[in-house]
């Protein structure tokens, strides 16, 4: 093992689903998915430095909300790579947010790839990506794609990943709120929304995947979609007052990010993304607005 004695640094983005199809509740608890990832300019910084044990610092804007104990991700994500390395896991972890938290953009997994890559590196950059992504799907279904980044469709619990060909930048605005949902609730809900006789398998239409081959931002919008939807709304129903909103001010199409509760709209510029955040801030009906394009790259280690 050959230790970097500098700190390291890697910046990941946020994500949203632009499809996100639902399968029945299987034994194991788990529901079978069908989405389409794309990544988002929304970035997390994570730094790691050798310390004397393991700890997390939360800074940015979100940082009152990082759980700083083992049960964040990151902690997981270093105590994997310490054990791949044969090593204690004595790294302080800096967390500099900006994805929201519990917000459906992937900001704690998000921060996992991030410290699986930012390990790795600290502790020799011997782990080749094959063994992330192995150590990433065992953190959660979004970790591997976070790690990626891009446009990826996203099968079984949506880890098991195949590139999306796309061209062009697509222009987002999220819609964004202080007060999170709980993602097992919202699935919850679905299941109690849909019966138990349910047994539809999820599939991505062919047409959303042509939508993102030929950068068509219209087309893309017309095809968003996202099972968890509904049950979000049922559980907040300003989010379906705030899809209406973007309906009404010109957006190609919105729908609420994963188990929410952002929303996420699409846009055709990023003059038209600029006058959007203007309109939504003033509404009154979210906490914050930021405009964001994809998709970009995953978790990368910022040169110093």
């Amino acid at each position: 093992m050959r230790l970097v004695a500098d700190p390291i640094t890697v910046r990941v983005p946020a994500k949203v689903n632009v499809y996100l199809g639902v399968g029945p509740r299987e034994e194991s608890g788990y529901h079978g998915l069908a989405t389409v990832f794309q990544s988002l300019s929304i970035y997390d910084e994570i730094t790691v430095e050798v310390s004397e044990r393991l700890e997390i610092l939360g800074a940015g804007k979100w940082a009152e909300l990082i759980p700083t104990d083992e049960s964040n991700l990151a902690w997981k994500a270093a105590t994997l790579v310490a054990n791949a390395y044969g090593v204690e896991p004595h790294v302080r972890i800096t967390i500099n947010k900006s994805i929201p938290v519990a917000a459906g953009l992937a900001g704690g997994s998000a921060d996992a790839a991030a410290t699986l890559v930012a390990c790795n590196a600290l502790w020799g950059s011997s782990l080749t990506h094959e063994q992330l992504e192995e150590m990433a799907a065992q953190l959660g279904s979004d970790v591997p794609f976070m790690l990626r980044g891009g446009c990826a469709l996203g099968v079984n619990r949506g880890d098991v990943l195949s590139p999306v060909m796309t061209r062009g930048i697509f222009h987002w605005v999220l819609a964004t709120f202080r007060e999170g949902l709980g993602t097992p609730e919202i699935y919850a809900r679905l299941d109690d929304m849909r019966g138990v006789d349910f047994d539809e398998a999820p599939s991505v239409p062919n047409e959303l995947l042509a939508a993102l081959a030929q950068g068509d931002s219209s087309a893309l919008g017309a095809h968003l979609y996202n099972d968890l939807q509904a049950p979000a709304i049922a559980s907040r129903p300003q989010l379906g007052q705030v899809l209406e909103f973007g309906a009404e001010h010109g957006t190609l199409g919105g729908l609420v990010s994963g188990s929410g509760p952002t929303v996420a709209f699409l846009v055709d510029s990023e003059v038209a993304a600029i006058d959007f955040v203007i309109a939504l801030m003033g509404s009154g009906l979210v906490d914050g607005a930021i405009h964001a394009h994809g998709p970009v790259h995953g978790a990368r280690v910022v040169p110093t």
